[in-house]
């Protein structure tokens, strides 16, 4: 059975001396696993379309355990990506959440959308990754159905309180009462509840407009990344990992 798709290749695994395994984000099937016989070949010509940010329309064959490319036609290779290693770093964490959030072939084209404009204006800032990818975040869990809710106490629903936290466990910000009750609570302050709100709701290539300090985008950076590995029962973001040794070692 053929198919026609496009897709984003999230990751790449060897596979014997000259071929690869593929997990592919396509647009209507989801995200499948892809056989690409010959790809290390020095002369294949699918070494550009099975690159991890690649995003291709590809023809497949689907066999028993695997999909197999028929043809390949590159859409966008988002080379500038892989030129810039934070945009590289950042860009890897966008493709390890798809893959750890997405079960097999459950299609969501909301996200493949997000995911498409998210590398497309990645691959051209150079600078306030922090503010891209906190409002990246923010809308990636609110197409997952876990959209944060900070227009009340998410547990008693009572608004105008000036004292809050954001709750991981309940997913929205917390009266004073309440969090005193929850056990998985992160500090916020107004300035990160606003800069949350105007995240949230503006889009990606809107973002210049904000005016929000580096700091305070990173605090809800950190906050998110809690709340989605708990959302998708995860422990961690291998890409996160190596993106916080090298802020550490200078980088933003």
């Amino acid at each position: 059975m053929y198919t026609k798709t496009e897709g984003i290749v999230l990751k790449e695994l060897r596979f014997r001396d000259t071929s690869k395994i593929l997990t592919i984000f396509t647009r209507e099937n989801g995200k499948i696993h892809v056989m690409a016989r010959g790809a290390y070949r020095p002369k294949s010509k699918l070494i550009a379309n099975t690159q991890p940010f690649s995003y291709n329309s590809y023809y497949l064959f689907k066999g028993r355990n695997f999909y197999y490319i028929n043809q390949a036609d590159i859409i966008d290779s988002f080379y500038s990506i892989r030129e810039n290693i934070h945009r590289m770093m950042y860009g890897s964490y966008m493709l390890e959440l798809v893959d750890l959030s997405i079960l097999e072939e459950e299609e969501s084209e909301k996200l493949f959308l997000l995911l498409i404009k998210g590398l497309k204006i990645l691959s051209k800032i150079d600078n306030n990754y922090y503010k891209f990818i906190s409002s990246y975040e923010l809308k990636f869990i609110s197409f997952l159905g876990y959209r944060p809710s900070i227009e009340g106490c998410v547990a008693c629903g009572r608004k105008g309180f000036k004292n809050f936290k954001f709750s991981i466990n309940q997913g929205g910000i917390i009266c004073p009462s309440c969090s005193s009750n929850e056990p998985y609570c992160e500090n916020m302050d107004i300035s990160m509840y606003k800069a949350m709100k105007a995240l949230l709701y503006t889009p990606l290539d809107k973002l210049s407009s904000l005016k929000i300090p580096k700091d305070t985008t990173f605090k809800l950076h950190e906050i998110m990344v809690k709340y989605i590995l708990n959302k998708i029962e995860r422990d961690q973001f291998n890409s996160l990992n190596i993106l916080k040794s090298m802020n550490n070692n200078g980088g933003e």
